[in-house]
């Protein structure tokens, strides 16, 4: 994975409004390149510590789930900081991608 992907990918994260949520293949798709969604996630697993915040509990999967599983310590945090922003979970514990999905403008 270049670094330019990443730093794409850490741009369009960056742009995510507090109580929405992008998915890895969406992300993938505003960068051009449908096919590469589990580079997104590669680049989410080394976000680097930055002057300025990346949110990554705003990047989820397809179906609304946090990665990881429930019963993660990932998922947890993740979960309190999306719930701190309004998210509302489903009771199967995913994100309803019609209600809080976002997408960059072109």
């Amino acid at each position: 994975m270049s670094a330019s992907f990443a730093d794409g990918v850490y741009a369009i994260v960056r742009q995510i409004p507090p109580g929405c949520v992008i998915t890895y293949g969406a992300i993938a798709r505003v960068l051009g390149d449908p096919r590469k969604a589990r580079q997104v996630g590669w680049a989410m697993a080394l976000t680097p510590a930055a002057s300025e915040p990346i949110p990554a509990h705003r990047v989820i999967n397809a179906r609304g789930d946090i990665p990881g599983g429930h019963a993660s310590r990932r998922y947890r945090l993740h979960r309190k900081r999306l719930e701190a922003e309004g998210v509302v979970f489903m009771a199967d514990g995913r994100v309803d991608l019609e209600r809080y999905l976002w997408l960059p403008s072109s």
